[in-house]
């Protein structure tokens, strides 16, 4: 069997790990995570407890020459503010922020392919200069790059969450995204029932909104913004770090517990949860979907693996995927 080699920056609790992971094992090839990186130590201690190494720490801090071959990156990085950029230098622009260090790594490792991921937001930031000097700068590295927005909620997770996916290849190839995944898994299947008591909002917050909103659906999440609007559907609004505990509502009565929080973002049930409820749904809330970066990935793989029969490939997830 092939064995393909990648690297996991900014790895948070595994989410690319887990998808590459899937998409591998459904055309036979070995996956090989020979690096993984992560500031976070309570992130740290997760990929532990689920992948069985340690991800190292401050990637700023490490050396490109130390990280292994590869042949796939796949990096989710932070969507810190990119206030350095919007001189178009190009390389020189990105420094200072941390997709440098992602674009140094590439520079000197050159696998044959990549896929990021990052907030929606970063197609606007800056009227669109940020990204555009992203794009030119992994272009300039000798990388042929595609990017759009997706939507989690289209690759069957209940979740309406909006990310940019940017994927290059070293060669000129035929790539194209994934076409959406329906229907979504319904929140039957994502709701935990017995739900310990913490998790419920006081009486008064629930009659309070309940004054304030009927819901149409038997079964919804309810999404309360800023203004105090309130609005629910068969499925959950992006789930956010450190906010989501607070503004989403199961039936408008109760908040979502840390394991409805990973399901919404495609982990499964054998996902271990070693972090207290806090760390989790920050976890979670940072956490790239699963189920969407597995659909990138698998386009993907066939330019990538070198045993693929790329017709084949490509014939089976237009069957299997629509």
């Amino acid at each position: 069997m092939e064995k393909l080699r990648f690297i996991d920056l900014f790895c948070g609790i595994g989410g690319f790990r887990i998808a590459m992971d899937d998409a591998c094992k459904e055309n036979n090839i070995i996956p090989e995570c020979v690096f993984s990186s992560d500031i976070d130590i309570h992130c740290q201690d997760s990929y532990e407890a689920n992948f069985g190494h340690r991800p190292f720490g401050d990637i700023t801090k490490i050396d490109e020459k130390d990280i292994p071959d590869h042949e796939i990156l796949f990096a989710g990085f932070p969507c810190q503010p990119f206030s350095i950029i919007g001189q178009r230098q190009g390389f020189n622009d990105i420094r200072g922020t941390l997709f440098f260090d992602i674009a140094r790594i590439i520079k000197h490792k050159q696998p044959k392919a990549f896929v990021l991921e990052n907030v929606k937001q970063l197609v606007g930031h800056d009227k669109g200069r940020t990204l555009k000097i992203i794009i030119q700068t992994l272009e300039d590295l000798g990388y042929n790059v595609h990017y759009t927005v997706l939507n989690a909620l289209d690759y069957g997770l209940p979740q309406k969450r909006e990310r940019v996916i940017i994927v290059g290849h070293k060669q000129p190839i035929f790539f194209s995204f994934p076409s959406p995944i329906r229907p979504f898994k319904p929140l039957v299947d994502i709701l935990e029932k017995n739900v310990d008591k913490k998790h419920f909002a006081s009486d008064y917050i629930a009659s309070k909104r309940k004054e304030k909103h009927q819901s149409a659906y038997k079964l919804s999440i309810w999404h309360e913004n800023k203004s105090g609007n309130i609005c629910s559907y068969p499925y959950s609004c992006a789930l956010r770090a450190g906010a989501s505990y607070n503004y989403l509502l199961v039936n408008g009565e109760r908040r979502l517990t840390p394991r409805e929080m990973l399901r919404l973002q495609g982990f499964p049930d054998t996902y271990k949860i070693v972090v207290n409820d806090s760390q989790s749904r920050k976890q979670a809330g940072n956490a790239v979907p699963v189920n969407m970066v597995k659909a990138v990935i698998l386009k993907l793989l066939p330019f990538v693996s070198t045993t693929l029969d790329m017709s084949t490939v490509l014939r089976e997830y237009e069957e299997n995927y629509g």
